[in-house]
């Protein structure tokens, strides 16, 4: 079975390299620099059993790896089955990323699962061997499942500074202008603040509590489409991308809080840098 499969994905290669395709980075892998070389920081996994043939590497969250070429995710480094996508075809992993990674039988971050301590050099159990369908870095992804605030489709400038006030929060640019784009909810909750500041501080901002601790802050808004009391899901536009407050042009300032204390934002198809910049696109739960 395995066998066919690898065939017909062959066949597939040779008739686009026949018709002149390029097999460059998509959109989908751009974030990510992947040589298929096992480093550190990465998740790893393995064309074949006990690491052997070729390596598919990670440094975030996916969660649907694509079925076709040129856009799936697949083996790139040397060996068997190198330029096949990996979705159902992976047999092992090494996790370098010093976290806990998840690893799905379903797109979506659904169905059984897997999980990799960090430094963890296994095969995938009988359940998810070549049934690999998507995956969650750090205690399986985003601590309590947070998606980025934009629509599925648009890559947004993730930028962090240890000098930020406060540090851990997350400034967010769609270049070359950021005014009036829709700014989603990150999870399903209830709307806290719909607050004004003015000239000062963040401007018009919401507050999204989800539970368990959890809130979230979006800030500098040029409109605020929802009220207090409100609940909302990763679904809910609640505003829009603005410069109100204390800023130097439009953005979207972004925090998590848990317990009131701010945390490293962590997002399921994705991570800041800490401290620097990324692009990160959401591709989960599209509104």
């Amino acid at each position: 079975m395995r066998l066919a499969k690898r065939l017909a994905a062959l066949g597939t290669l040779a008739l686009m390299v026949g018709a002149g395709m390029s097999f460059g980075a998509t959109t989908a892998q751009a974030a990510t620099p992947r040589n298929g070389v096992c480093e550190e920081g990465e998740f790893c996994y393995f064309y074949n059993s006990d690491h052997q043939g070729s390596v598919s590497d990670f440094t975030e969250s996916v969660g649907d790896y694509g079925t076709t070429q040129p856009s799936c995710y697949d083996f790139k480094g040397a060996g068997a089955g190198q330029g096949l996508c990996i979705k159902n075809e992976a047999a092992s992993v090494w996790n370098r990323t010093g976290q806990t990674v998840t690893v799905f039988f379903n797109t979506g971050f659904g169905g059984a699962t897997q999980n990799f301590a960090a430094g963890a050099k296994q095969n995938l159990n009988a359940t998810l061997k070549n049934n690999n369908a998507s995956h969650r870095i750090g205690g399986g992804g985003s601590p309590s499942g947070f998606l980025l605030p934009f629509p599925c489709g648009e890559v947004w400038e993730a930028a962090t500074r240890s000098y930020h006030s406060p540090p851990n929060a997350v400034d967010f640019n769609h270049y070359p202008d950021d005014a009036g784009w829709k700014v989603y909810a990150s999870k399903p909750g209830t709307v806290t603040v719909v607050g004004n500041l003015g000239d000062t501080s963040y401007g018009r901002y919401i507050v999204i509590d989800h539970g368990g601790g959890w809130q979230t802050l979006y800030a500098h808004l040029s409109a605020q489409n929802v009220s207090r009391g409100q609940y909302v899901t990763e679904r809910t536009m609640i505003g829009r991308v603005g410069t109100t407050g204390k800023s130097s042009g439009p953005h979207l300032h972004y925090e998590q809080k848990l317990n009131g204390a701010l945390q490293r934002v962590t997002f399921v198809d994705g991570n800041p840098v800490y401290w620097g910049t990324t692009n990160l696109q959401r591709r989960s739960s599209c509104p």
